[in-house]
């Protein structure tokens, strides 16, 4: 139950309050990231700042590399009571982004290979990058 002195939000201000459009706001509620507070007859729904800070939470997984889905889980264990699993979701998620910066550590040697191969081959009629991505 919510007491006289709790601060209300009507969906655009909880937005700009966890600076996210409108839209952000539902999508997380389609999600079911955020409750979609109860309409009062003939009023506009209210929100609370703990509305903003788990859209703030959110955001701030969603920056880390989790997905929503991953980012639901962690909202269930957001009590911090569940430490080991919440430790357990991030070094899954740590092995994963080691992953892609050992894939994009290979490409970029690749495309660095490619480009210089460009610069030395300056007004020939093939261009190397070009005819390296078409042979695969």
């Amino acid at each position: 139950m919510k007491d006289e002195h709790t601060e209300f939000f009507t969906i655009g201000a909880l937005a700009k309050s966890a600076d996210v459009h409108v839209e952000t706001v539902r999508f997380y509620q389609r999600k079911g990231l955020l409750a979609e507070p109860e309409r009062p007859l003939g009023g506009v729904r209210r929100y609370v700042e703990s509305d903003a800070a788990r859209i703030r939470f959110i955001k701030s997984a969603q920056k880390l590399g989790f997905s929503l889905d991953e980012v639901s889980t962690l909202l269930k264990l957001e009590d911090g009571t569940q430490c080991s699993a919440a430790s357990k979701i991030a070094q899954q998620k740590l092995i994963e982004i080691r992953s892609k910066i050992s894939e994009l550590r290979r490409i970029e040697k690749a495309l660095d290979k490619l480009v210089g191969a460009c610069e030395k081959g300056r007004g020939q009629v093939c261009c190397p990058l070009i005819s390296s991505l078409q042979t695969g």
